[in-house]
């Protein structure tokens, strides 16, 4: 049987009574796909799985989607494999807030992690609400941000001057930076759920580089608000890892951060991206 335990806030649930590693029957697959929708950040202890099975699986929520910038395992496309060793002194990578994939015409609906090393400390993830976080602010607030336009683009981290292009030799991941990265595409600031019907927050702070038709002062002073809002306590859910554990997140209404805090261990986990839709606005 099915069983959904969601956190006390509402976001966030673990799934148990299910074995994941086979097809699931149509009633179990529309109960994980309610509980994703509603509590935004699925988990599946006790799951160990292959590379067949892990495909498996994402499939059952939609195509894969595309994963540019980070070479993936060399005989699984559609697999990534985010791995540091003991001796790696370079960021944690997925080291800070973000939405996956959001500079895309489509971003990923949602990202799959599955746990295959586990260090014995650090290595937790964080999420956050941007649901709850939208319908705490104040309708004025609200009206304003509705009719927005953000930029978004993978240049901070993947263009050819970013983050990772400047960094020193040595990290297990190979990362791409090119000058596709530098491309720009614009979104709207809240999002409309699909599936549930509510509205969220649609920015973050490694993707967005900025409000569409506002100064760059008015710019950051609005999103550096808007972060600020949504990484307060009470809409981040942080979570442990167990060996075996799978993680399904929803990237139209929450963002996500690596942790770090485990150097001189290894950490691998392997990960899979559901294919998304273009964003719906609020009209």
């Amino acid at each position: 049987m099915v069983t959904v335990t969601p956190n006390a806030s509402g976001f966030g649930a673990e799934i148990t009574g299910l074995d994941i590693g086979a097809p699931l029957a149509a009633d179990e697959l529309a109960q994980v796909k309610a509980a994703w929708a509603a509590h935004g950040v699925v988990w599946f202890p006790d799951q160990p799985l292959d590379h067949d099975q892990l495909e498996a699986f994402t499939l059952q929520f939609g195509g894969f989607g595309l994963d540019p910038y980070v070479k993936p395992l060399a005989d699984r496309p559609h697999i990534l494999e985010v791995r540091r060793e003991p001796d790696e002194t370079n960021s944690v990578f997925g080291g800070a807030w973000h939405s996956d994939w959001s500079f895309q015409a489509a971003p990923p609906a949602g990202t799959i992690l599955h746990s295959k090393v586990i260090p014995p400390v650090g290595g937790d993830t964080e999420f956050a609400d941007g649901c709850r976080a939208y319908e705490a602010l104040s309708p004025v607030m609200q009206g304003f941000l509705d009719g927005l336009q953000t930029i978004h683009s993978a240049t901070r981290p993947y263009g050819t001057n970013g983050v990772y292009a400047n960094e020193k030799p040595g990290r297990s991941m190979q990362i791409i930076n090119c000058v596709e990265a530098d491309s720009q595409q614009q979104h709207p600031l809240v999002r409309v759920h699909p599936v549930s019907g509510r509205k969220a927050l649609f920015v973050n702070p490694i993707y967005t580089l900025g409000v569409a038709g506002m100064t760059e002062a008015e710019s950051e002073n609005l999103l550096s608000f808007l972060y600020r809002h949504m990484l307060q306590d009470q809409f981040v859910y942080r979570h442990k890892w167990r060996p075996d554990m799978l993680i399904l997140w929803d990237n139209r209404c929450c963002l996500h951060n690596a942790t770090g805090g485990y150097d001189g261990h290894r950490r691998v986990m392997h990960r899979t991206t559901v294919a998304g839709e273009k964003p719906i606005p609020v009209v």
